[in-house]
């Protein structure tokens, strides 16, 4: 099977389906990654919050994969906002992951109530990382519609993708909305909910009945046919070639709608809302 890719608004292409490794323990992501990469997969997200870079970075050297054949992301620590301290950690990142330059680099969340909320200055330094060559791509994770606002006015510069959460129970549609209104395209973490109840949800059941395939083939299949780039997380090599198998069947326009409309807003959501959320990880 071939991943589709998609095009950015900076003219290069991205992977629409990849393997995350969120919470993915250190020791066990380059043999995740490596399972991964032996499936099919070729686009990889990791953070530097993450704790794993330095696996993924083994998997993706044993792989014996050309450079330009698969597609890494990681994103900035909390703790490394201030510009000088973002620039810094890329480079320790690219050391990690054994690789001269990332495809994408992100703010993995605009913490607006930290840093005497400034995160315009993070991401002009994200820009100019991009125009030093050590990251093809910029983007932001988490931004909420008055935050991409703000670093588009200030800035000029759009983000490439915004990674939100997305997942039947929580459509997010507003940071949906925002971020298409801006050029870039949406990212769904947590694509299959956490613990929620999509997976055994009468109308994701019955949709994934007529088509013989998996709840979480659906709920899948269901992102990418909105237009999502979704990377699903798992430690097992069988989950990983089931999330993988979701390009021979499509959903009709009445299944997505049936599955957009189990939104329940923000009741729906799991994880922090971006507004207040303000951890930075003290190491």
């Amino acid at each position: 099977m071939t991943v589709p890719s998609l095009t950015l608004n900076d003219s290069t292409t991205i992977p629409q389906l990849g393997v995350g490794v969120w919470q993915v323990p250190a020791e066990d992501t380059e043999r995740v990654v490596s399972d991964a990469l032996e499936i099919g997969y070729r686009h990889v997200d990791t953070a530097q919050m993450y704790g794993n870079e330095s696996g993924v970075g083994a998997a993706l050297k044993a792989s014996g994969l050309a450079r330009g054949d698969y597609y890494v992301t990681t994103k900035l620590n909390n703790g490394f906002h201030r510009p000088d301290d973002a620039k810094r950690t890329l480079h320790e990142s690219l050391r990690r992951l054994g690789l001269d330059k990332v495809d994408l680099f992100l703010i993995h969340w605009p913490l607006p109530t930290q840093y005497d909320g400034d995160f315009v200055s993070t991401w002009q330094a994200l820009v100019d990382l991009q125009a030093e060559g050590l990251t093809t791509s910029v983007g932001v994770s988490n931004f909420q519609p008055a935050h991409l606002d703000r670093i588009v006015a200030e800035t000029g510069v759009a983000p490439v993708v915004n990674q939100i959460e997305v997942h039947p129970y929580f459509g997010n549609e507003d940071a949906r909305a925002a971020t298409h209104r801006h050029g870039a395209l949406v990212e769904g973490w947590s694509p299959l909910g956490q613990g929620g109840g999509e997976l055994t949800d009468p109308v994701i059941t019955g949709i994934a009945v007529e088509h013989g395939k998996s709840p979480a083939q659906v709920v899948l299949r269901w992102h990418l046919d909105r237009g999502d780039i979704v990377f699903p997380k798992s430690t097992h090599r069988d989950r990983l070639q089931q999330n993988f198998e979701v390009f021979d069947f499509a959903l009709t326009p009445e299944q997505v709608a049936a599955i957009s409309a189990l939104d329940k807003g923000e009741a729906g959501r799991t994880g922090p809302n971006p507004d207040v959320f303000d951890w930075i990880p003290r190491d």
